[in-house]
């Protein structure tokens, strides 16, 4: 039951300096300390960590200066206390965390006052790169089973449908994929198979990802093979 965490979570807010008293306006815990005007926290309780003691926290923030959310521990550690994503959450809403342990000890897991988790310029750069590079909106948001349509992957199909006509250098493909010669070198899907020195064909594989995606014979891909057509035209050197 949650009331078998209440005593121990208002020994804890007591230690802080704080009167607590149990079911005030609907509120599981409102703790005060005398000021002026006094500090106001209020405590709400579950059986484990979920949405809806979040959401609760939520609506009750307006009315106080903390927010605390209790919770058992779980056996296993496994639970909601666990998951980092959880408690960032909670960090970003300014509400604290307690956890009751099987023996009525309290430990805070977030603070109310713990600095919100600090933004990620490498990853933030990195969303806006493949933004920046992918042609169109070739993925809808929301699927997770069907290979996603990267940038990475939309370059690589244009160098398979240029290759379908014949072996071409890297270079020769720049003007449509400017990763041309890395993606390549690297051939991370086992499209391409170097058919000489510095002269790359497709692969079985890379004539079924052709099928697969015929975004790649779009007419965006044959304006790049015009494209190369018309480099190749100025190229003295022969594949």
């Amino acid at each position: 039951m949650e009331t078998a965490l209440y005593l121990p979570v208002k020994r804890f807010l007591e230690g802080l300096g704080f009167a607590v008293k149990g079911e005030i306006g609907g509120c599981d815990i409102v703790a005060l300390k005398e000021g002026e005007p006094p500090l106001v926290v209020i405590g709400e309780m579950k059986l484990s960590f979920n949405l809806e003691l979040v959401l609760q926290a939520v609506d009750r923030a307006a009315a106080c200066d903390e927010v605390w959310l209790a919770a058992p521990l779980s056996v296993r550690g496994r639970g909601r206390e666990s998951d980092a994503r959880f408690r960032q959450l909670c960090r970003r809403l300014g509400f604290g965390m307690l956890g009751v342990s099987a023996g009525g000890d309290v430990s805070v897991l977030v603070s109310p006052e713990a600095p919100m988790p600090r933004r990620d310029p490498r990853r933030r750069s990195r969303l806006v790169a493949e933004h920046r590079k992918r042609l169109g909106d070739p993925a809808s948001g929301g699927g997770s089973r069907a290979p996603i349509m990267t940038a990475y992957r939309q370059q690589a199909l244009l160098c398979a449908g240029a290759l379908a006509a014949g072996p071409r250098r890297p270079r020769d493909l720049r003007p449509l994929a400017p990763d041309a010669a890395k993606i390549l070198r690297r051939n991370v899907y086992g499209w391409f198979v170097r058919a000489e020195r510095g002269i790359y064909a497709l692969t079985e594989a890379g004539h079924a990802a052709l099928a697969r995606w015929p975004q790649a014979d779009d007419a965006g891909s044959r304006h790049g093979l015009d494209v190369i057509a018309t480099a190749a035209d100025h190229s003295t050197t022969t594949l």
